[in-house]
């Protein structure tokens, strides 16, 4: 048994604070959250302060509820509160993460996919004492809707801006034509992407879950690329059916059952002088290097989702921050 120390009276006051602190950013999320469903930080950033009546009257929602919401939201510091008026009012540098869809720093996303996290709580409890855990099939649709909008952020702003610009070799391919392969493709947005700016090149996209497959297909449909994109169920690990000069997997390596599988199907399946592009999370290797805001979040999406569902068929469950440059390293060089 360990031996009781002195207890330091100020770091416990201060710890306190700490857990308050988050617990009121846990409530303060789940407001946002009812924000961002609801279109009420948009209306507030579209249509101006508004009182809660008439918050009330431009939403058609009841006045009693808005009112509750709009005095959280105040006292969190994401409104602005007029006491004089009694209006509340977005502040037009909170706009761009709250109200701005696809923007870059739009942060709607998270607001969808957070909640949807506590449909598997209990399961994931089941999972700590049994092993195991939640198969893609278990989350709803809010946690893909919510996916598919915070990918969406990087497709809109940096797949085109800053990551093809990044590869050169990749962006000549591309503009002359090839064959593009996006492995973990989600519901296409990257894929119809790059399809809209380099219509030369032909695209197929790959997922084990078919039901993202078949948004995905319905997604370029309506972006009118179904010429050159396509959307296809299966399970890279076991191979692909044919040769490709790029393909990409962007945040999906991490998720993987089996990663050094997948990185192998990838590796026999690039033609000579064909370029394998990974987009994974930007981690350390080592615990104290990842100690932040970030890396917390990072390791509960991971308990929640990236692991768990690797977990669930028996895979590695790297985890959301399990590949990391080094992990990265050692994968690729054993599959070559």
């Amino acid at each position: 048994m360990a031996e009781a120390g002195t207890i330091d009276a100020a770091r416990r006051e201060q710890f306190v604070g700490k857990v308050v602190e988050q617990i009121s950013g846990t409530m303060t999320t789940l407001l946002g959250a009812i924000g961002d469903r609801l279109g009420l930080f948009k209306n507030l950033a579209e249509q101006g302060p508004a009182t809660s009546s008439e918050l009330a009257s431009r939403s058609k929602l009841n006045e009693r509820y808005l009112r509750e919401w709009l005095g959280g939201m105040a006292t969190a510091g994401y409104l602005s509160y007029d006491g004089s008026t009694k209006r509340f009012s977005l502040p037009i540098e909170h706009a761009p993460v709250l109200a701005h869809e696809n923007g870059p720093f739009f942060v709607g996303g998270m607001y969808q996919m957070l909640p949807a996290f506590t449909s598997v709580f209990d399961g994931v409890l089941t999972a700590f004492r049994s092993g195991g855990g939640i198969s893609q099939s278990q989350y709803t649709d809010m946690m893909w809707d919510g996916l598919e909008r915070f990918t969406s952020t990087w497709f809109e702003n940096l797949l085109l801006q800053q990551w093809i610009p990044a590869m050169p070799d990749v962006k000549a391919l591309l503009e002359r034509g090839c064959d593009v392969a996006d492995v973990g493709c989600g519901r296409g947005r990257g894929l119809i992407k790059l399809a809209e700016a380099f219509p030369r090149s032909h695209y197929v996209g790959y997922d084990n879950f078919g039901p993202t497959v078949a948004r995905a297909t319905a997604n370029a449909r309506e972006a009118g690329v179904t010429d050159r994109v396509r959307f296809e169920e299966r399970d890279v690990s076991k191979g692909l059916p044919t040769q490709f000069d790029v393909i990409t997997t962007f945040d999906v390596v991490h998720d993987a059952v089996d990663p050094l599988q997948l990185l192998q199907s990838i590796r026999r399946a690039l033609r000579p002088g064909g370029i394998y592009v990974c987009l994974d999370i930007n981690c350390s290797d080592k615990l104290e290097e990842n100690a932040n805001p970030l890396g917390a979040m990072f390791h509960g999406v991971s308990v929640f989702y990236c692991m768990t569902t690797s977990l669930a068929n028996e895979g590695a469950g790297l985890g959301t921050l399990g590949f990391h440059e080094a992990k990265v390293r050692e994968l690729c060089e054993k599959a070559g």
